[in-house]
């Protein structure tokens, strides 16, 4: 209680309702700007559609939803995007890449610094083989004898990923947008967070 009466101590009324008033300001801005990123929806669950909460995931959905790792039915589980591109070690580790990963993501959008057909970084590759080899341990180990050298391991060696071969698991050729012109169409975007009424005077000003 010292520690605090000091530091109140040391502020006018003025001083401490600006105070207040910032903190809310801050703490109201960093509310909005999570709900309009739809943050929550990253942490509930596994479903792929948060992810296109962001845009430009729209191509990566719709083809990954066409994939063999996309086809959930009574014979198949697929695969969702949690199964291939986070690491399952762990909690921990899990949701600490996610939020590594997604504050990295936003960085780029927000900067228009991301490439028009993401590719993944070494620390992404990295765990999307680790999850290749430990969905496919038997056809690692028994069938066809890989082993379990890991994506930095062959990228040393001068070894190939997963993908290298299959290049069509499960995003098919996705070298350029255009790779998929009608994506919207199988993508279940999220509603605009924008007002209608705002809308209505943003369509206005850009006529």
């Amino acid at each position: 209680m010292k520690i605090i009466d000091k530091l109140t101590s040391m502020f006018s009324y003025r001083q401490k309702v600006g105070l207040l008033i910032l903190a809310g300001v801050i703490v109201g801005l960093g509310a909005m700007f999570m709900y309009l990123l739809r943050a929550h929806t990253y942490f509930v669950g596994d479903d792929p559609a948060a992810c296109v909460n962001c845009h430009i995931m729209t191509p990566y959905y719709a083809t990954w939803s066409h994939s063999s790792h996309g086809r959930i039915d009574d014979h198949s589980n697929g695969a969702t995007c949690n199964d291939c591109h986070v690491p399952h070690q762990n909690m921990v580790m899990k949701y600490g890449f996610k939020a590594m990963d997604g504050m990295k993501h936003t960085a780029y959008f927000v900067a228009n610094s991301e490439h028009q057909a993401i590719m993944a970084e070494d620390m992404s590759a990295e765990v999307i083989m680790d999850n290749c080899i430990r969905c496919h341990t038997q056809l690692n180990q028994e069938f066809v004898k890989t082993g379990r050298k890991g994506y930095m391991e062959q990228m040393r060696d001068g070894g190939k990923a997963c993908w290298d071969c299959h290049r069509n698991v499960p995003h098919g050729g996705m070298n350029s947008l255009m790779a998929t012109p009608n994506a919207e169409a199988v993508t279940p975007l999220p509603p605009s967070p924008v007002p209608q009424w705002l809308q209505g005077l943003l369509s206005k000003k850009s006529k």
